[in-house]
């Protein structure tokens, strides 16, 4: 598969992996079980935006990326938007630490894991040298992608940043 780019459809096969927060394993050294999450299927009618970073926890991603985005949810909200998720290849267990470092105790942002970067690959915004998952940012809206870039400059935020 080629690189999205806005006009695209969003591909049909698209499945990360998942612990949804429950609050009786609200503790960040409480583990819950990853589940399989069918973003084609859950994003397909909804305005949805995705923010990949390399690694949860690194400085960029953990003191500006996820920290912005938080920030600015009121306003993604008030734009209609119904998802907004971040992506790494961290495992399910790392990212739902890394939502709970962040006082995330709800759904407001989904910490998915893109095991192996297998998505970040498919459309080849993996890193080549580490396979990690590239920085890079997504606006998908009823299953059409409307914005789709890539960060080039390492630890840089002008195209994945959470413009609302």
């Amino acid at each position: 598969m080629p690189v999205l780019k806005p006009g695209d459809s969003f591909p049909s096969d698209v499945v990360f992996s998942y612990i949804p927060y429950t609050e009786e394993k609200g503790d960040i050294t409480a583990c819950g079980l990853p589940i399989s999450y069918n973003a084609s299927k859950e994003w397909a009618d909804k305005k949805v935006v995705v923010f990949a970073v390399p690694g949860a926890f690194t400085p960029t991603c953990s003191v500006s990326h996820l920290p912005g985005y938080i920030q600015n949810l009121p306003n993604f909200k008030a734009k209609g938007v119904d998802i907004v998720a971040v992506v790494a290849f961290n495992d399910a267990f790392v990212m739902s630490a890394w939502g709970k470092a962040n006082k995330i105790t709800d759904d407001s942002i989904l910490f998915l894991s893109d095991p192996d970067a297998k998505f970040s690959k498919s459309i080849d915004w993996a890193d080549a040298a580490s396979g990690r998952t590239g920085r890079y940012a997504l606006v998908i809206d009823h299953g059409k992608v409307t914005y789709a870039d890539l960060e080039t400059e390492r630890g840089s935020l002008k195209v994945s940043f959470q413009d609302s």
